[in-house]
């Protein structure tokens, strides 16, 4: 056993207030139990335990040390279980629901490493809008939802977020590449790609430059995170997409990511699941790997 039995025995004495009881219960002989305690309060230089005529009590010192004892054998009782579904991981099914940026970026990634662990685990990763990510979540319909501001629910627990903003996205070859920020003035002098309304994208950006006091025509609108990045990369259009959304290709020089000084609201990305999981250990080594592949990405 991990852990020395002498936790055990501190616990049960504590919960029967006996030590003749608990040897019964654990079937150790109340001798040594009462040998181990003695030593105990001899290393600690603490009396753990009133002996009273009708048994036995926790001193204050007895009390903080059950504390610890209790959270650690919880601890290892949860590790252990941890393990054995480990053991056990031998097939089923994970679906993540998450935005098409990031399911071609950070969740392929993840989902990769993942299944070279777990090669017999299948990967459902199903791409849909913000509040789609969520019922998907809250029904159990999806054992992971990954996106940009997701609304709160009581039904749903955030596994990991990050405060991150939207940036201009263009070519490598573009006039305004070579400039580590730009002004969101100086984009309106290029075709701009604008998502669609549909998209939360498009009210961040619609509110950047109405603040501004600009007027901006995209010259494309859609609400293909893929298509914005293609007709960015064919030429002088801007898109305005989080730095998840381009990681890879920008990783791989196809596009070039730069901030826009003081022109957008947070954008919140979140990796969410159920408040009661019930799904077993796949989810939540998953949700690992999906973690493992955003943390580069932060400033």
């Amino acid at each position: 056993m991990l852990h020395s039995r002498l936790l055990q025995y501190v616990d049960e004495v504590a919960r029967l207030g006996s030590i003749r009881a608990a040897g019964a219960k654990l079937h150790v002989a109340p001798s040594a139990i009462n040998r181990q305690i003695l030593l105990l309060e001899a290393e600690l230089d603490q009396q753990l335990f009133e002996r009273l005529p009708r048994g036995m009590r926790p001193t204050p010192a007895g009390e903080a040390l059950l504390t610890h004892i209790r959270l650690t054998l919880r601890q290892y009782r949860e590790t252990v279980a941890d393990i054995r579904d480990l053991h056990a991981l031998g097939s089923g099914e994970v679906v993540i629901a998450t935005m098409t940026g990031l399911a071609s970026s950070v969740v392929a990634t993840a989902a990769a490493t993942f299944h070279a662990r777990h090669p017999r685990i299948r990967i459902a990763i199903r791409t849909m809008a913000t509040l789609d990510i969520l019922r998907a979540v809250e029904n159990s319909e999806a054992d992971l939802g990954l996106g940009f501001n997701i609304p709160s629910s009581t039904q749903v627990e955030v596994r990991w977020r990050m405060n991150t903003r939207l940036g201009a996205v263009v070519s490598t070859s573009h006039p305004l590449a070579h400039m580590d920020t730009i002004p969101l003035a100086q984009c309106t002098a290029y075709p701009t790609i604008l998502a669609d309304r549909s998209m939360v994208i498009h009210g961040i950006v619609a509110e950047a430059f109405a603040k501004a006091g600009l007027d901006v025509e995209p010259a494309f609108h859609t609400n293909s995170i893929e298509t914005m990045k293609r007709l960015a990369m064919s030429g002088e259009a801007i898109a305005f997409l989080s730095e998840f959304d381009v990681a890879e290709e920008v990783h791989d020089g196809r596009l070039a990511f730069r901030p826009v000084r003081d022109a957008f609201s947070n954008n919140v990305i979140s990796l969410v699941h159920r408040n009661k999981h019930g799904h077993g250990l796949a989810p939540f080594l998953l949700a690992d790997e999906i973690v493992a592949a955003l943390q580069p990405a932060e400033p």
